[in-house]
């Protein structure tokens, strides 16, 4: 009986899938062009933006055109921007580059495209804007033409840029690589260290590179556990590599003195200056002068702050006070900060706090800072 049952059962479920519609056997088989699509986006990499060191063998080609070029006999500087995508903006300086001659008057831009190894330049024309996205587009200066743009042409390679004037004239400039006189400078007697590459322990965030020694904000705001009140200090700090990015996007950090006066840090390099930009006491202050070098190379801020002081109401009477050398060039002398950079409205001056090392994002790296409390 099991066995007659078991075949009657049989005969009825092949009954029923004779009944049953034709599968559909594409369905049952991947989509190879899904597949495909698949796989390729696996592989696919996003595109690199920021680049942290110098030494990175992935950083584009058009970073080795990017930087300083000088002649003292020519009396001319140059300073190359990149703009990404083998686009650049070279601003030349009448008289040689920012703190080694230039008359703080007179410019010139060109736009330049890399081409196998060289970089054409010709002068900067047409409808611009003060750091437009587009190269095509782009003005290092915020007025343009600037004033006294010349119908510069030339060519560069990672050693030197030769240019031509409207006479026929060829001028070479020797790329340079300037360094901070306060560079690796050492803390004196009484100073606090407050990072030397062995350890953060003075810091409330912030990440210690075990390979570089470095402390990295990693993007975030990272403050000095002790507070302070008027000191002078000492900070080294290189900017991110990122020539696809603009204005405030383009290594954006800030030096905030008793966390409450930003001096901004910034990739302004080649650029007006701002008070919004590397040197500024930002919103407020415009710097002297742009000591702004370029990104991955290390820097410097060497600043005497002197805090704002209340009377015994908590009324403020003085207004905080800051001399500021960017890469040892005074860029503010013993400026008046009003009040609070961060918020206005703010009213708790006068009071000790810690310093603050702004991330916005961007991956600023720092060594060497040291403090002297003034007594």
């Amino acid at each position: 009986m099991k066995v007659r049952f078991w075949l009657a059962a049989t005969s009825l479920l092949a009954a029923a899938a004779l009944l049953l519609p034709p599968a559909d056997v594409s369905a049952q088989k991947k989509d190879p062009d899904r597949t495909d699509r698949k796989e390729k986006k696996k592989k696919e990499k996003k595109k690199q933006e920021v680049w942290t060191s110098a030494d990175d063998p992935t950083l584009p080609v058009d970073f080795k055109y990017q930087g300083e070029y000088s002649s003292k006999e020519a009396r001319l500087g140059c300073q190359v921007i990149a703009l990404g995508n083998g686009k650049f903006q070279a601003v030349i300086y009448a008289g040689g580059l920012p703190g080694l001659g230039w008359d703080r008057k007179t410019r010139s831009l060109m736009d330049g495209t890399l081409s196998e190894n060289k970089v054409a330049f010709s002068p900067a024309k047409g409808k611009r804007k003060y750091l437009a996205q587009k190269p095509e587009e782009f003005s290092a200066t915020e007025k343009f033409p600037p004033a006294g743009q010349t119908e510069y042409t030339g060519t560069g390679d990672p050693t030197m840029l030769t240019i031509e004037t409207s006479d026929g004239k060829s001028v070479q400039l020797p790329k340079i690589t300037r360094i901070s006189p306060t560079l690796g400078m050492k803390p004196p007697e009484g100073a606090t260290v407050l990072f030397d590459g062995s350890s953060k322990d003075e810091w409330t965030g912030g990440r210690v590179d075990k390979k570089t020694g470095l402390l990295n904000t990693d993007g975030n705001d990272i403050r000095t556990k002790k507070k302070f009140n008027n000191y002078t200090v000492h900070v080294e700090f290189t900017l991110p590599y990122r020539p696809d990015a603009r204005g405030q996007g383009r290594g954006n950090s800030g030096f905030y003195q008793v966390d409450r006066y930003e001096v901004q840090i910034l990739d302004s390099f080649g650029l007006e200056g701002k008070n919004n930009e590397c040197g500024g006491i930002y919103s407020q202050v415009t710097p002297k002068l742009n000591m702004c070098l370029p990104p991955l190379q290390w820097q410097t801020y060497d600043v005497d702050f002197t805090n704002a002081v209340n009377d015994e109401s908590g009324k403020k009477v003085k207004n905080a006070r800051v001399t500021v050398k960017l890469n040892g060039v005074v860029v503010q002398d013993n400026a008046e900060i009003k009040n609070n950079t961060e918020d206005p409205n703010n009213k708790k001056e006068g009071t000790p706090a810690p310093l603050r090392l702004q991330g916005h994002g961007n991956p600023l790296q720092f060594r060497n800072i040291w403090i002297v409390e003034k007594k």
